[in-house]
């Protein structure tokens, strides 16, 4: 018989929700580089996709997201604002195209007013071991006003649900690929079942970069290539037609 474990119930459920769709963030609304990359003729099939996101998830931006999400959790759980802030500044700085730093700084604004009107009046936070933390969220919320980063923010919501590092972390992965898999399907394009194929094959790679962020030591910057994504956003000023924000 199963031991009912409320507080890891809802935790899960919590997760479930930052990682839904229907979270209102509006990432769907972005290609991140990958509209002009099929355009370009290099994004044309599944397997193509598959090597693209394998390698992003390997060495790309998304690999220095993990690591900076992982920093985050763990200053926001022990209520270090200052590192929070300034590391969250650092982060907005790597966006070398107004579209990424766009995007970031939009999803990270509306799931910042998202938490602000879920949680009041000023709710205590937990930290992974289930304690109250140091602070609250509407402390982090004036100290970074509502131009946080889409990694803060997402950091933030998963320390205040109480919800692991690794699991927070594999949902970030995970909604990260399902976007740009979404994106995919309309652009090639590729059918619904080529999209969910490659999503699963995905899951050894997520969770091995998860594993990898996790493990980085944080006195050192992630070790990461993000040149070939800038260069693909900024391609998009200049495409022809469009089906996402750019």
């Amino acid at each position: 018989m199963m031991i009912p474990d409320a507080e890891g119930d809802r935790a899960l459920l919590w997760l479930l929700q930052l990682a839904s769709p229907a979270l209102p963030v509006g990432g769907y609304a972005y290609s991140e580089g990958l509209e002009a990359l099929v355009a370009a003729g290099d994004l044309a099939t599944a397997a193509d996709l598959g090597t693209w996101l394998r390698g992003e998830l390997a060495g790309g931006a998304i690999a220095l997201d993990l690591a900076m999400l992982v920093r985050q959790y763990r200053s926001i759980a022990l209520g270090d604002w200052g590192a929070v802030v300034a590391r969250d500044r650092w982060l907005a700085a790597t966006r070398e195209t107004e579209e990424l730093r766009t995007q970031s700084t939009q999803m990270g604004r509306s799931l910042s007013q998202l938490l602000d009107q879920l949680f009041q009046p000023d709710p205590a936070p937990r930290s992974p071991q289930g304690q109250d933390a140091s602070t609250s969220w509407p402390l982090l919320h004036r100290a970074l006003g509502d131009r946080c980063t889409w990694t803060t923010a997402f950091a933030a919501a998963a320390a205040i649900g109480g919800v692991g590092i690794e699991a927070m972390g594999l949902a970030y992965g995970q909604g990260w690929a399902g976007n740009l898999v979404t994106a995919a399907v309309k652009a090639i394009p590729l059918g619904q079942t080529d999209g969910q194929r490659i999503l699963l094959t995905l899951a050894g790679a997520i969770a091995a970069a998860v594993e990898n962020a996790i493990a980085q030591p944080e006195d050192r910057a992630p070790d990461c290539c993000t040149w070939g994504l800038s260069l693909a956003s900024m391609a998009h000023e200049a495409q022809y037609a469009r089906l996402f924000r750019s």
